[in-house]
């Protein structure tokens, strides 16, 4: 571990759509080629990392109310298809000499481990990059909250959500700009504002465990790791000061 590391050990978040590039679908391997490159530098900087990936890139599971497939059925659809990341992932880190583990909350032992807590923590300790895949396990939960979860039971220092954007802002940067980006954020303040930045589920157990989320552009050359170090441009969401 370097003394330049501000976060020891961290759960990075991707949507799926981080990993399309500029494809409408699927996976684009030079965009999976250069997170992962990111994810190297950081790990090779002694940092312990996890991930959690998103499947909105493959599938999403409420999208098939329209199409009469039940909602449950349609949620494991959307867990089996985070599976699908989390191995392109591993493949492309692997590629380049990054040892790691995908641990599934659905036992598919044939292609990855079963995710189980202690097993997971020594992977890290060991200098494992784990990803973890189908999210909680249960219906009616997102990506969103499996990152949360994981991340309490991995007692991380932060979890870390790369987005298209650097930050958190009060309306979509894109459509409105005169958005206004913010530097620090209460949980309160996203719950009472109702800022997208993950569901009110993610954010309570976030709050509820002191486990700070902190928001940057994944499309950022370098800001990972600036990130990590406590450098760079992001906002933080953490619980106020008294």
């Amino acid at each position: 571990m370097t003394a330049s590391a501000k976060y020891k050990r961290v759960l990075l978040k991707l949507s799926g759509e981080a990993l399309m590039g500029d494809k409408g679908f699927g996976l684009d391997s030079e965009t999976v080629d250069r997170i992962a490159e990111e994810i190297k530098a950081v790990h090779e900087n002694g940092v312990q990392v996890s991930l959690v990936i998103g499947a909105g890139n493959i599938f999403r599971g409420v999208s098939l109310a329209e199409a009469n497939i039940e909602r449950t059925t349609g949620d494991y659809m959307g867990m089996l298809a985070t599976v699908l990341n989390a191995l392109a992932m591993q493949s492309m880190l692997e590629s380049k000499g990054v040892t790691t583990r995908v641990q599934s909350a659905i036992p598919m032992s044939a292609v990855c481990e079963p995710y189980v807590r202690r097993r997971a923590i020594r992977h890290m300790e060991k200098g494992r990059v784990v990803i973890f895949a189908a999210g909680t396990g249960n219906p009616f939960f997102t990506t969103d909250t499996a990152a949360a979860l994981r991340a309490v039971e991995m007692n991380c220092d932060a979890i870390l959500k790369g987005t298209q954007v650097d930050g958190v802002y009060s309306a979509d940067p894109k459509k409105d700009p005169n958005a206004e980006r913010y530097e620090e954020l209460s949980y309160q303040d996203v719950l009472t504002q109702n800022l997208q930045v993950m569901d009110t589920a993610a954010i309570a157990l976030s709050r509820e465990n002191d486990v700070p989320i902190l928001v940057f552009s994944i499309h950022t050359p370098g800001a990972f790791a600036d990130v990590v170090e406590g450098q760079g441009t992001y906002t933080i969401i953490k619980n106020t000061q008294t």
